[in-house]
């Protein structure tokens, strides 16, 4: 579908993506909102920014993620007036930049993934933003301690979000990027995921459902009686490891595949991450790698070679085609009226993080329904 012109795959998405547009369609009067957003920018998500700028806010666009950049994205929504500095594997200093400009822009809302603008934005005193909308665990484990100086609200811990963009479709898209740069399917080879959260179920279920067969790393008690519930086997990684075939990452935690780990791997072992940040598979321990194809690399350890999926990236985003159009329409109409929410918020607000309101998903959720004809 990338060989199609821009305008034409935008065009495909949008006819894909009802519940998106009907939210859309239902936002106030966006003028006052300078909207800073530090996420993915892939085709997905195109919808939902263009109708903040229908709207009539100003938005700032960058990146959470230098890999899962699309430049024609970027492209497509300057030229209806959003300002940007993100572009597809940004460098690192580049990246720190963004966020500095972002906030030197004076944003009065943020929309984020990670919680990179809200940490700096603490860290440097920024004082312009009056409420911020943030989509992640990772990101939302970040923000105690910091003294919240504005609401925060979390649409990350949602049954409608939660329970079905990351329980259910991102291992079901990992497993198709997995099979279609790989050019393997999953029969026989043992799966080992790191990381039991909805994400690492999800994955888990996709796995086996794909006829793999599933172990699972996991060092909460809790989710480690959840998994063992489901029917998996619980070990360490270090017991696991020499015996994967697979081994995908899904905690959110940076090093959780070190080298001591990556030493255990037997030959042929595929390495990939699912978890928000590109840090989760320690890349210091693959020193050696070579393409032999596309978002396909080999790595020397030892005497033998292991293959690393999309540089350590997010795969699903990074190598595959990301989340499919129709699931992710309702966690794409979750955040357009989640920032509609934010735009008209009163001063009442504790500085603190809070729960996305039930009132605001769950219309989305009834739309959803009633469009669908469920």
């Amino acid at each position: 579908m990338q060989d199609l012109p821009f305008e034409q795959q935008l065009a495909w998405a949008e006819t894909q993506m009802p519940v998106t547009r009907d939210a859309a369609g239902r936002l106030p009067d966006l003028s006052h909102v300078h909207l800073a957003y530090m996420g993915h920018l892939s085709l997905n998500i195109t919808t939902a920014l263009a109708s903040f700028l229908q709207r009539g806010a100003r938005l700032f666009l960058t990146t959470c993620n230098p890999v899962t950049v699309r430049d024609e994205v970027v492209h497509y929504l300057k030229d209806r007036g959003a300002e940007a500095h993100a572009w597809k594997d940004i460098s690192t200093q580049a990246y720190r930049e963004g966020i500095d400009k972002a906030l030197a822009w004076q944003p009065t809302h943020t929309c984020e993934m990670g919680a990179d603008l809200t940490v700096a934005a603490h860290a440097a005193g920024t004082t312009s933003i009056r409420a911020a909308l943030e989509a992640t665990g990772s990101g939302i484990n970040r923000l105690p301690g910091l003294g919240l100086r504005y609401p925060v609200f979390n649409w990350d811990d949602l049954p409608i979000k939660e329970g079905l963009h990351n329980r259910h479709m991102v291992g079901l898209t990992t497993w198709q990027t997995f099979f279609e740069r790989t050019w393997l399917s999953l029969h026989g080879k043992h799966i080992v995921v790191v990381g039991y959260g909805l994400v690492g179920q999800g994955v888990a279920a996709a796995a086996k459902a794909f006829g793999g067969v599933v172990s699972i790393v996991e060092k909460d008690p809790t989710r480690k009686l959840l998994a063992r519930y489901d029917g998996w086997k619980t070990a360490a990684l270090r017991d696991l490891a020499p015996a994967a075939d697979v081994v995908v990452t899904a905690t959110g935690v940076p090093g959780v595949i070190d080298a001591d780990t990556v030493a255990l791997l037997k030959p042929g072992c595929f390495l990939l991450n699912v978890g928000h940040t590109a840090d989760e598979i320690d890349l210091s321990a693959l020193p050696e790698r070579r393409t032999v194809l596309p978002f396909v690399e080999a790595c020397r350890v030892g005497d033998h070679e292991v293959y690393l999926l999309a540089g350590g990236a997010m795969a699903n985003l990074t190598a595959g085609h990301g989340d499919s159009l129709n699931a992710f329409d309702i966690t794409s109409a979750v955040m357009v009226a989640g920032v509609g929410f934010i735009a008209t918020l009163d001063t009442g607000w504790p500085h603190t993080l809070h729960p996305l309101p039930e009132a605001v998903w769950r219309s989305v959720a009834a739309r959803a329904v009633e469009l669908e004809g469920w």
